[in-house]
């Protein structure tokens, strides 16, 4: 009996803990295109797998998960990020979305709507946000490449979130930028992820 009644004493204390190491444990989700989804590479040398490795090399208990899925537009990610947030409950999102906006020619005003949504309601449901911006090649034009690096810092600015301005600086305007790429010249290999992953970093590090 005594031991029963000592047990129920310890109860909240236990209850207690486990709310505080739930707390300490934050979820971290990706929501990306192709540059995040491993696209071409082995499972497990992406930057968002390289992110879970470096978290536990640095005794970070967090949970990343990687809601990417290649060809993704800002809308597909607007349309599947509301799910997302109810399964995850995510502590911070990672918005890295936009490329494929470009690539397809969609306007930029809809796009820097999409990112604007889609931090709202992280937001919203109580996480934090990094935006991961892209930029376009020159042959784009310098005013359209420009105005699209711009909608990024937009959107961060007016909503107070965290921003990278370029997940492939060091690795696209790298002098040997050729050789950081698949065959395709738009996805990078496994060689350039660290890198990717140092850009992300700083910014991400802060938020946790």
């Amino acid at each position: 009996m005594a031991g029963a009644l000592a047990f129920m004493g310890l109860a909240p204390a236990l209850a207690q803990q486990g709310k505080k190491a739930a707390a300490r444990a934050p979820v971290i989700l990706v929501v990306g295109d192709s540059l995040s989804a491993e696209y071409g590479l082995a499972r497990g040398t992406g930057w968002v797998a390289l992110l879970q490795q470096r978290l536990a090399q640095d005794k970070i208990q967090a949970t990343v998960v990687n809601a990417s899925v290649s060809g993704d537009t800002t809308a597909g990610g607007r349309a599947r990020l509301a799910a997302l947030l109810k399964l995850h409950q995510p502590t911070l999102v990672v918005l890295e979305l936009g490329g494929n906006d470009a690539l397809r020619g969609l306007p930029l005003a809809n796009t820097q709507d999409n990112l604007a949504w889609m931090t709202e309601q992280a937001q919203a449901a109580g996480a934090r946000v990094l935006l991961v911006g892209m930029q376009m090649p020159p042959n784009y034009g310098a005013d359209y490449g420009r105005r699209f690096a711009g909608l990024f810092e937009s959107v961060a600015r007016q909503h107070k979130a965290a921003l990278v301005p370029f997940l492939l600086k060091g690795v696209a305007d790298a002098p040997d930028a050729t050789a950081l790429f698949q065959p395709d010249r738009i996805h990078p290999r496994a060689e350039a992820q660290p890198r990717m992953l140092d850009n992300v970093w700083p910014e991400l590090r802060k938020l946790l």
